[in-house]
Parts: structure tokens; C-alpha cells; sequence
């Protein structure tokens, strides 16, 4: 079973604990606080267990050209992307405002940090864990500076191949025993046959001493818990309050609705992954009882006679005998009493 370790405080990751679900607002609050406030209370009501954002020190995570470039596209927020991308950031203090909020309605609350000023800015206002978004999983200066600061990480696996995620591997256990890889395909939204929900149990082989989870861009809701039933220890969705508006996430996005129907299902799915140990439970007694079979007397039978396969059967029987998997150690056995067709065998009539 995978390492296990405190994520936030008082909740672990790992091992037997529940999956961690993590709802990815990101920047589908259209740059409006107060929608922002709500995202994190439709978060908290349909039991997710982290309200999550992105936060960008946009001078520092992109060049002068890239900020000064047109934005045409429909889900623009200003001419350029610059323009664009400033409309959908959030000061430090409106972040301080939005942390303060999840705090006071019981929510952990963290963001990725898109660059490396904005990691410094989540480590000053003490987020309880970092989030490595796949953009930077191979951004290796990123990630050491990142893993020196001692909170757990969670990293996304998009773009990247399995050779590229074992060196991110060992650049952050140098510094950093807490962190998970999560399995994500970066489309938006993904088509299923992309998913790979196999490479979660590939990533539990190559890396048997960390968490594996699942970042998924897909549309519904079935395919997260299916990661779950693989052994996915956190998950991650966008959501959003409406899929229609505007932003390239929302279509990729889970409502309301369908968070809550997520959550429900995943905790549903983990109470049904039970115990490993295959024996007969207490919940099967009534059904033993009226079907269980045990080993009876195919023919009359007297006292003293050594049995043969062909003096055996198999039957409902009342009352239960010998299990019909040991009818075989029964041959060569003398019967100590007198056996009328179809009575039951027990252990108590076998000598020998």
C-alpha cells in the first residue's frame, strides 16, 4: 500500500484514508470575487474537500511578447492577452480575503502557483500544500525551489512522459518526502479514450511509496470514480456555477449538481472496495442457510463401511455438514453410524 502522509492539517493522503477532492475553481470565477466566494461555498456544500485556485504573478510566468500579443479568441477578457490574463488575477489581498472565507466556512483552500513569485506568495500566506500544475512538472529549477519549502506537493502528470516523471521524482525526494503524482491528460475537455485511467496502477509500480491521484479534464462524472476504484488517492476537478459562460475551462467543468453527485458516488465506491480478505462475511449467513451445500449420503449407508466417491454427493442439506470442497477427504474414511439416502455427513459421523 502507498506511503501516507498529512496533506492539510489533520488529513492525510494515502494508505486507507478517503480520497482527497480537490475542486479546481481556478479561473472560472471570471476575475469576480464574489462569484469566487460562492465557488468556494458550492465547493464546501457538495463536500469537496478543497477549494483550489491559480495563482499567476503574470510578469513574472510570461514575456513582454506573450502579454502584448492580440487575444481574439470568444472567451478574451481584453484585447491582448495581457489584458486578458491581468482581468482574471486577483490581488494578494483579494487572495487573503478568499482564504480567509474557506477557512471561516470549514474548507482548505490552496492554489497552483504558476511561477515561481507566486509560490513565494502561497508560501508567505501558508497554504497547506502546493500544486504543481503540468506545465511546470518539467520545469525542474521550479521545482527544487518549490520542495525546499517543505510543504507537501501534489503535481500533475499532463505533457509529460514516464521517463520525464522519474526525474521529477527525484528531484523533489531530495528535498521533500510528501508528494503525489496525479495522472492528467492536459485536453480540454478530454475524450475518454485519452483518460489512460491504466497508468494509474503504472504509476503505483514505478512509484510504490508515494500517493498516486487523478487530475481529470473530461466531461461527467464517471470516469473520476472509476480512478477512484483504481486506487486514485486525490482527485481533482474544475467546477464551475455555469458551463455556458465564458472561459475555455467551464465546458471541461463539473455544476453543482454534478459535484455533489460525485462526491456521493466516490465515497459510495470506497465503502464498496471492502476488505481484501476473501472469507464468508456475516452478511452471507441467511443466504448460506437456505443455499449452502453440503456433502450427503448418496445411498443408504451402515456403520463401519469405508467410503468411496461414489457413496457422496453434493446437496442443500439440512442440517449443514461437511463443506462440499472436502468431500475428497472423505474417501478412505469409515462412517461411524447408520446413514439413510440424502443424510447429511458431518464431521462428527468420520473416523479416521
Amino acid at each position: 500500500m502507498s506511503a501516507e502522509f498529512e496533506l492539510c492539517p489533520g488529513r492525510k493522503i494515502g494508505g486507507s484514508n478517503p480520497c482527497f477532492i480537490i475542486a479546481e475553481i481556478g479561473q472560472n470565477h471570471q476575475g469576480d470575487i464574489e462569484i469566487a466566494k460562492k465557488m468556494i461555498q458550492m465547493a464546501k456544500d457538495c463536500g469537496a474537500d478543497c477549494a483550489k485556485f491559480q495563482k499567476s504573478e503574470i510578469e513574472h510566468r510570461f514575456t513582454k511578447h506573450a502579454l502584448e500579443r492580440p487575444y481574439t479568441s470568444p472567451h478574451a477578457w481584453g484585447p491582448t492577452y495581457g489584458a486578458h490574463k491581468h482581468h482574471l488575477e486577483f490581488s494578494h489581498q483579494q487572495y487573503r480575503e478568499l482564504q480567509q472565507y474557506a477557512n471561516d466556512i470549514g474548507i482548505f483552500f490552496t492554489a497552483s502557483g504558476m511561477d515561481e513569485m507566486a509560490i513565494e506568495f502561497l508560501h508567505e500566506i501558508n497554504v497547506p500544500f502546493f500544486k504543481v500544475a503540468s506545465a511546470d512538472t518539467n520545469n525542474i529549477p521550479y521545482l527544487e525551489k518549490t520542495a525546499k519549502k517543505g510543504r507537501p506537493m501534489v503535481i500533475s502528470s499532463g505533457m509529460q512522459s514516464m521517463e520525464t516523471m522519474h526525474c521529477v521524482y527525484q528531484t523533489v525526494k531530495k528535498h521533500n518526502p510528501n508528494f503525489t503524482f496525479l495522472q492528467c491528460t492536459s485536453a480540454y475537455p478530454l475524450p475518454l479514450e485519452h483518460a489512460n485511467l491504466s497508468l494509474i496502477p503504472e504509476f503505483q509500480k514505478e512509484f510504490p511509496d508515494i500517493p498516486i491521484g487523478y487530475s481529470g479534464h473530461e466531461t461527467g462524472i464517471h470516469v473520476s470514480v472509476a480512478a477512484v476504484a483504481l486506487g486514485a488517492k486525490v482527485l481533482e476537478r474544475h467546477v464551475t456555477l455555469d458551463k455556458t459562460w465564458k472561459g475555455s475551462d467551464h465546458a471541461a467543468s463539473l455544476e453543482p449538481a454534478e459535484l455533489a453527485e460525485l462526491v456521493r458516488a466516490i465515497r459510495m465506491v470506497e465503502m464498496a472496495m471492502g476488505s481484501p480478505i476473501k472469507q464468508m462475511l456475516p452478511c452471507e449467513a441467511s443466504c448460506h442457510s437456505k443455499l449452502g451445500k453440503s456433502v450427503v449420503a448418496r445411498k443408504p449407508l451402515q456403520k463401519g463401511e469405508i467410503l468411496t466417491l461414489d457413496m457422496l454427493t453434493v446437496k442443500v442439506a439440512e442440517p449443514h455438514g461437511v463443506r462440499p470442497e472436502n468431500i475428497f477427504k472423505l474417501v478412505g474414511k469409515k462412517i461411524t453410524e447408520d446413514l439413510e439416502e440424502d443424510a447429511t455427513i458431518t464431521d462428527a459421523m468420520i473416523k479416521g
